[in-house]
């Protein structure tokens, strides 16, 4: 007993050390910064402070001193205005990092998207007649000229597009997809799901590693809408496999009057195979093989803006774009004039020398090779360079990796080394952030664009006058 109230009784002689509210607004300090706040906003900052602090309290802690006390309010106030979303170098050599924004997007990309930001725009204003219009005119016949379409569509992602496509043309029906394609394509995304919410009838045929033709033929009934292939975008399947290529799958919807989607996950215009890497499915290639409706991302190897995209056979798409979902899912004005500037990037056969994505994996081994060296100079110390593999990423091309040229720095023997420069370059102005790998940081100047060289040079030369100066 004695025990208890001796605790009660430091813990009110800390309570008491608190200052009150009052006396905490009328701190010079407090008040000078608070001059750019609302009054209310303030008094909430001051008072949160202290409840944490009454909580320590309670926890058996001492109470803070006054200063401790303003100074967290004043960093509360900066962290509370202080944007979260920031830009950072992507080091890791994974050039669609999903966690760190997917595909960086070209200056005139970013251009469009600012004009049409700044004010008003003719988003669904038909400036010849004077009349409403529709805002897929911005990008629909850039679209269908380089998919070889009748029509497209965009919405805001290719989730979105997949729901909207399965919603409209198969509510209270049966698609048809290989089991091996069932897929979840992260984040817990599941195609199931995505048919479940559109009210599909979900029919899986085959096994996992082999699909067969007649495997479809036997699975179709009258309650049967579509045929659905689904590209397997992030991982493997080898070994004993097989699977029913597109132009069979056709030849099947058609003998039986039955739309075939592709959903080809990573919108690719070009033949990956021409930079050493795995064939990936070419939207082009999917309408001229029979596809009836074909979705994709903009975000991944298209090399634009989030977005949503559907190609094919008009009558369909025009059954999509009345549907009420459409309306849910639209894209906005500002993605829509970054996808339009990207997308005219393929148009005009600038895609390589333009958009980043592109840039990244066309660059030439011994151009990564000499911003290497000249990354691990600056670096000094133990900072190397080594052969190493990039990863294209974000749900493309899995297992595709190109060779490229590392800087190392740490070892196992002293792994607190790549631990400390790993937090440094995470807390630089422009953050930068490479991958720990048996407890050596890599950092691979590949999934970095050249013109971002002196930003990174910058925060080593500090970094290493940091470590000559403790």
């Amino acid at each position: 007993m004695p025990q208890i109230l001796c605790k009660m009784g430091a813990m009110e002689s800390e309570f008491r050390r608190l200052p009150g509210v009052d006396k905490l607004l009328a701190d010079e300090r407090i008040s000078k910064a608070g001059r750019k706040y609302p009054r209310e906003r303030l008094v909430s900052v001051v008072r949160e402070q202290l409840e944490r602090e009454r909580k320590s309290i309670i926890a058996g802690k001492k109470a803070s001193s006054y200063d401790a006390i303003v100074n967290s309010v004043l960093s509360q106030l900066d962290a509370m205005t202080a944007f979260s979303l920031r830009p950072l170098i992507n080091a890791t050599g994974v050039i669609l990092h999903t966690n760190l924004g997917r595909a960086p997007l070209s200056p005139e990309a970013i251009s469009a998207m600012e004009s049409v930001s700044r004010g008003y725009s003719n988003l669904e204003f038909d400036l010849e007649s004077g009349a409403r219009g529709s805002r897929q005119v911005h990008v629909e016949s850039l679209l269908c000229q380089l998919a070889g379409a009748e029509a497209a569509l965009v919405v805001n992602n290719n989730a979105a597009a997949v729901l909207l496509g399965l919603t409209a043309l198969a509510r209270r029906k049966e698609v048809i997809v290989s089991r091996g394609q069932a897929v979840e394509i992260g984040g817990g995304f599941r195609i199931p799901d995505v048919m479940r919410q559109s009210g599909a009838k979900l029919v899986e045929v085959g096994t996992t590693n082999i699909t067969r033709v007649s495997d479809y033929e036997q699975a179709i009934t009258p309650r049967t809408a579509a045929l659905l292939r689904v590209h397997s975008s992030n991982f493997k399947v080898i070994g004993f496999t097989g699977e029913v290529r597109l132009e069979e799958l056709v030849t099947v919807g058609k003998k039986h009057h039955l739309p075939v989607l592709d959903d080809v996950g990573s919108g690719c215009f070009l033949d990956t195979a021409q930079f050493g890497l795995a064939p990936e499915p070419v939207v082009q290639k999917s309408i001229a093989e029979g596809a009836s409706l074909v979705f994709f991302s903009g975000d991944k190897l298209m090399g634009g803006p989030q977005a949503g995209l559907i190609v094919g056979e008009k009558e369909l798409v025009d059954r999509l774009r009345k549907h009420p979902l459409a309306r849910a899912v639209r894209i906005d004005k500002i993605r829509l004039a970054g996808l339009a500037a990207t997308l005219m990037h393929y148009w005009k056969g600038e895609a390589l020398t333009k958009i980043p994505v592109w840039r990244m994996i066309s660059a030439r081994l011994a151009d990564i090779e000499k911003r290497a060296t000249a990354w691990a100079k600056a670096i000094g110390g133990e900072a190397r360079v080594i052969d190493g593999e990039s990863m294209v990423g974000g749900g493309s091309l899995p297992g595709g990796t190109l060779p490229t040229k590392l800087i190392a720095i740490g070892s196992k023997e002293n792994p607190a080394v790549a631990k400390r420069i790993t937090r440094q370059l995470r807390q630089c102005e422009v953050p930068i952030v490479g991958r720990i790998n048996d407890d050596v940081l890599l950092l691979d100047p590949r999934s970095v664009l050249p013109e971002e060289d002196e930003t990174v040079l910058r925060a080593f030369k500090k970094i290493v006058s940091g470590l000559k100066s403790d």
